[in-house]
């Protein structure tokens, strides 16, 4: 099989489920993947013989694609934070909303060192390696109540030869064990009558328990990491909360309540109010 007919072959079975800009990325992604080849490489090497392998290969990546299993499942990988994170279906795919979260987190500390940082519900565990390896000298804590995706967030941390102290724990009712002076969270925070509005990528393959919350209680977790914040973080210490902009103005009563300071909600890349940071 020849470059050229590789490429052929992903174009003709995907045109029908993604649109073409998606399958031109996947093109992109699969050649980075399975052949590791770059764009460069894909425009000059058109007419190369691709070993035998990649027809194996390329069947059982095509395959799966087609019953819209996401990308980043298929090749067990993401970029995150310009690192390549593992992930499996026992995490959720990072967004880059996520992203800007520990952008927000890395500009406001840039010039602060040996921060004890906690993270809650970490998943694959980006956020607290990403912060680990941008921050100076910190101290970082991640908890996750599922122990797979501790192992992942584990394996993630040792490949990027990170230091990162992963527990496993309840973020509805976790124990307090430490002072910090940053505690970060992207929670469960899609109620359940959003799965309507949602891809089936998301909804057929990543974890419903790091995504969804019941529609009667939307904040579920955000009053219980709040809460746990107000007996942990250190005065004048920091919370940066990922958000559903449907609730914004009902997490920042609940900040004001709690006696928060500096109460900002923040918007995304896409103007939606997607963060909130406060003071203790």
């Amino acid at each position: 099989m020849k470059l050229r007919e590789f490429i052929e072959s992903i174009k003709h079975n995907l045109n029908s489920v993604y649109d073409a800009r998606e399958v031109q990325a996947i093109t992109r992604a699969i050649c980075e993947d399975v052949l590791n080849y770059t764009p460069v490489d894909i425009e000059l090497r058109q007419e190369s013989e691709l070993p035998d392998f990649v027809s194996t290969r390329l069947s059982n990546i095509i395959e799966r694609l087609q019953q819209h299993e996401p990308l980043q499942y298929v090749l067990g990988h993401t970029q995150f934070h310009g690192h390549r994170f593992k992930v499996t279906t026992d995490t959720l795919i990072p967004r880059p909303e996520t992203e800007q979260l520990v952008d927000l987190i890395i500009d406001e500390n840039k010039k602060s060192s040996d921060l004890h940082v906690l993270d809650i519900g970490t998943g694959c565990g980006c956020i607290a390696i990403a912060l680990a390896r941008a921050l100076k000298f910190p101290q970082i804590d991640a908890i996750d109540v599922s122990d797979k995706a501790l192992a992942v967030a584990r394996e993630n941390a040792s490949t990027l030869k990170t230091q990162v102290r992963f527990i496993l724990a309840d973020i509805l009712s976790p124990q307090p064990t430490a002072s910090y002076n940053i505690i970060v969270s992207n929670p469960p925070y899609v109620c359940e009558n959003e799965r309507a509005t949602m891809d089936r990528n998301v909804l057929d393959y990543e974890p419903a328990t790091a995504l969804f919350v019941p529609d009667e209680d939307p904040l579920l977790y955000y009053r219980a990491i709040v809460s746990y914040s107000t007996l942990s973080l250190e005065p004048r210490g920091h919370i940066y909360l990922e958000i559903n902009h449907r609730f914004s103005a009902e997490i920042k009563q609940l900040l004001e309540n709690e006696q928060f300071n500096d109460i900002r909600i923040v918007d995304d890349s896409y103007g939606k109010p997607r963060f909130a940071i406060a003071q203790r």
